[in-house]
């Protein structure tokens, strides 16, 4: 069975770590209370999205919509939970599904630019982009969209479109995820200023840590991103992909070692 059927159904692929993807199917395959209704569910799913589980962010956007299709926040969720987890042509494709609900809808629009310019169709990107933007009522997410295109076309525009995201929407979760659009273009630096603001705003939230340590290490900043990981682990003990990062920076760290002391011959 696929997303495209029952997306609730769906087990994780993609989550951080051994012990986090054990920890998070187990919670997947425990059946969803049918007390809880379908604000429950949101606000379940928006918790799971600000710890980096796109996954069961999914999983609980998607019985949100289950108990209610009406819900356009439901919608725009799921779209941008199958972006964050690389599914780009199932976002594509429930994007347009919910605009047949919700014709029109800023959110739902952005988020179907995402998933073409992700799938590199750049023009139907920007005509999608472009009818979001114009849409009345202030969106965060339309610019967030249109920055992606920028970064995607190595347009230097795309600071001005995240900025003015921003601006829209306070949320520190703005910031991480500009952050992690970044990352996924290979913009390094860039993706460290933005993940840095998240942090500066959410200092006590263990996801952003934890991606500013995946900043920092891609950037070859190993002692900061050692830092980063060590604060995501004490606002969370058992974060598996910080517990690995940790692991990871001191074998490499032992294996420099033993090559210089073999090449100096040092004792």
């Amino acid at each position: 069975m696929s997303r495209f059927d029952r997306l609730e159904f769906r087990e994780p692929e993609q989550t951080l770590g051994a012990r986090g993807q054990q920890q998070q199917r187990a919670d997947l395959r425990q059946p969803l209370d049918e007390d809880f209704d379908e604000g429950h569910w949101l606000r379940m799913a928006g918790d799971e999205r600000r710890r980096g589980l796109h996954e069961s962010a999914l999983r609980y956007y998607s019985r949100a919509l289950e108990l209610d299709k009406s819900l356009v926040a439901g919608w725009v969720g799921q779209v941008q939970m199958l972006i964050a987890l690389g599914e780009y042509p199932e976002a594509e494709l429930w994007s347009r599904k919910a605009l047949e609900l919700f014709k029109n809808n800023a959110e739902l629009l952005a988020g179907r630019a995402q998933a073409l310019c992700r799938a590199g169709d750049l023009r139907a990107a920007q005509a999608s982009c472009d009818a979001a933007i114009g849409q009345q009522g202030m969106f965060a997410c339309p610019w967030i969209a249109r920055g992606e295109l920028m970064v995607a076309r190595k347009d230097a525009l795309d600071d001005y479109c995240f900025d003015k995201a921003a601006q829209i929407d306070p949320d520190w979760l703005v910031p991480l995820e500009i952050g992690a659009i970044y990352q996924h273009y290979g913009r390094d630096a860039k993706a460290l200023t933005r993940t840095r603001q998240a942090v500066e705003r959410a200092p006590d939230q263990a996801y952003c840590w934890y991606r500013q340590g995946a900043c920092e290490l891609a950037l070859g900043l190993t002692a900061p991103a050692e830092r980063s990981f060590a604060r995501c682990l004490q606002l969370v003990p058992n974060h598996a992909d910080a517990h690995r990062a940790l692991a990871d920076l001191k074998n490499n760290r032992r294996v420099l070692l033993r090559f210089f002391r073999r090449l100096f011959n040092w004792s």
